[in-house]
């Protein structure tokens, strides 16, 4: 499969972040609005918004989001941003996206927790005005940040279920704040009818991926550290968890060395969900077509693979069984001259 028809293929995408997704025109935009100085060459600007194609780890990764922060802290920047990264999207035919954000970032000069997830809320409703596709949010606790802060944010969340916000995440530093260390906003969370999913395995620990199941979540961020641990990849299909895999984004933090510690083949022998996503599309410089030929070419995948793919993720998608049914057959029709 070629390039060509890789992009025609009608995609869903879970896991994608808004703040790391921007284009260089929208960055562009929002930081002449605030009159933030940026380099006059795109290269250049790219050098700054981009992450190495190999960071050392984790948290060198995640350093272009702090360049972009003050970009995103009124409602019509946030709106900008939401519409920007949808547009992307949709130019490659993504029927549906989730596009997650932290409230907490945008609330430095006065937004409010709500504010912020209605300004996103917002843009994504213009995108889908303007585009063929369906677009909801996911509000991202950080899981270093204190635990009245999350509770905050996911309260923020829950009167927007069904408006436009579908669900929470917990993102941030893995390695140093597992799953076990914000149990009660977890609980929180769920008690408020949040559907969840979180980031886990993304730092070389498998246990982070067994204590998000044990909490009742399915669907799992990254899960890459599941490889060579047959027991918890069978503990992972039995609980009919979802695998939101960033293939670019993984190698490039190093989660996964290379492709031959990439848990790929072992969860999809064991016959686990598994979704491709971008994770953060400008910071890795990636689109899901691209993202979708490296599975072409690492792993031999098909058209019909990718219809599987696809499926699962509208399945597992924060929305209502009638509209995952919907939208699982639209994805039916859209293969049918492939498959």
């Amino acid at each position: 499969m070629n390039a060509t028809l890789l992009h025609h293929l009608a995609k869903v995408e879970l896991h994608c972040h808004l703040d790391g997704s921007l284009s260089l025109p929208m960055i562009r935009r929002l930081a002449a609005r605030i009159g933030q100085p940026l380099p006059a060459a795109d290269a250049d600007l790219a050098k700054l918004v981009q992450a190495p194609a190999t960071a050392t780890n984790l948290m060198d990764y995640l350093r272009p989001f702090d360049f972009i922060r003050p970009l995103l802290q009124d409602h019509d920047a946030l709106a900008m941003a939401a519409h920007d990264v949808a547009a992307q999207a949709a130019a490659e035919n993504v029927r549906y996206i989730e596009l997650r954000f932290a409230p907490e970032f945008s609330m430095d000069r006065g937004l409010t927790a709500t504010q912020a997830i209605e300004a996103v809320v917002d843009g994504l409703a213009q995108a889908q005005a303007d585009f063929d596709l369906t677009a909801n949010v996911l509000v991202c606790a950080m899981r270093q940040s204190a635990g009245a802060m999350n509770q905050q944010v996911f309260a923020a969340a829950v009167p927007l279920l069904g408006r436009g916000v579908v669900g929470g995440d917990f993102a941030g530093n893995e390695a140093d704040f597992p799953p076990s260390t914000f149990t009660a906003t977890i609980a929180y969370a769920q008690s408020r009818h949040v559907p969840l999913t979180l980031h886990a395995g993304e730092c070389h620990c498998a246990q982070n991926i067994a204590e998000t199941l044990a909490a009742g979540v399915t669907r799992i961020g990254h899960a890459t550290a599941i490889q060579n641990h047959p027991d918890l990849i069978q503990q992972f299909v039995t609980a009919g968890a979802t695998a939101e895999l960033c293939l670019t984004s993984n190698l490039q933090t190093r989660a996964a060395a290379d492709l031959s510690e990439y848990p790929y083949a072992q969860l999809r022998a064991a016959g686990a969900k598994l979704t491709i996503n971008t994770d953060n599309r400008t910071v890795s410089n990636v689109d899901l077509t691209h993202e979708y030929g490296e599975f072409v070419r690492a792993f031999g995948v098909t058209a019909a693979d990718f219809l599987t793919f696809n499926q699962d993720a509208a399945r597992a998608a924060f929305i209502s069984q009638a509209d995952q049914a919907a939208l699982v057959q639209r994805l039916a029709t859209e293969y049918a001259p492939y498959v």
